[in-house]
């Protein structure tokens, strides 16, 4: 009887030790795996880290443009709506620009053209009905126009605080590029005017944004490219003219 109790306490402990032994190795290859895991997600972070993107972004395209409606037009969420606002606009350009339609004349025209109708058709309705006819109230709202003018505001002393920190003479770069786009502006507008401008930034804008998020893996390592060797002849320009530029005190003399 002895020996059958030592037989059984033996083999309980036998069973145990088992037990303790498939949970110790189930605790190390899932403690495993969750290094595996986090090593493989810190390893992603940093790769996602080093992946450049245009301009310094971090936000999609569709934040980047301001979200809402507008970024809806730009990047053709709604592709009817988006061809309808390109078609209009592209329907104006032709009307003014190439059958040579003045903005004014075109207008004056129209109002008179409407008022008249209207007049006849008035005088017609309380002819014949013997009442004048309900003409609506044409109201435009506030809000749009001073959210508008908030925007435009806020834009334009962007723009006036730019041009005073280069006009301070602390940053040569930004004065150069200011120099540079005022250059080239003035070089595209007297290649056309000023409503075939407009024109063409209204189709980039609906067309640029769009092939961007399309094709933005292949777009961003070309730019990486191009601003680093932009980098390097920066570098040889500076080093080799702006350096010899001579600067004044930047501290005036007390008096």
């Amino acid at each position: 009887m002895s020996d059958h109790a030592e037989n059984a306490e033996s083999k309980s402990e036998s069973l145990i030790d088992k037990i303790v032994e498939k949970i110790h190795d189930h605790n190390s290859s899932s403690s495993s795996g969750s290094d595996t895991e986090t090593e493989g997600s810190a390893s992603s972070s940093t790769f996602k880290e080093k992946v450049f993107r245009l301009f310094g972004r971090e936000r999609p395209v569709h934040h980047v443009l301001g979200g809402g409606k507008p970024a809806d037009l730009f990047l053709w969420r709604n592709k009817k709506s988006s061809a309808s606002v390109l078609s209009g606009a592209t329907v104006i350009w032709v009307f003014f620009e190439l059958l040579e339609c003045h903005l004014l004349t075109f207008v004056s025209r129209s109002l008179i053209l409407a008022l008249g109708l209207l007049f006849l058709w008035s005088n017609a309705h309380t002819f014949i009905y013997k009442s004048p006819p309900r003409i609506p109230v044409v109201q435009l709202p506030a809000d749009p126009f001073l959210e508008f003018a908030s925007t435009l505001r806020a834009e334009i002393n962007c723009g006036f605080a730019l041009l005073r920190d280069i006009a301070t003479g602390r940053d040569l770069k930004k004065f150069l590029i200011a120099i540079a786009a005022l250059w080239i502006l003035s070089i595209v507008g007297s290649w056309c005017n000023f409503l075939t401008l407009f024109y063409i930034n209204f189709v980039l804008l609906h067309t640029v944004p769009i092939l961007y998020e399309k094709y933005e893996d292949k777009i961003d390592p070309l730019a990486e490219k191009a601003l680093i060797e932009f980098k390097k002849h920066y570098a040889v320009f500076e080093e080799k003219v702006l350096s010899k530029i001579p600067k004044g005190p930047l501290k005036g003399k007390k008096a």
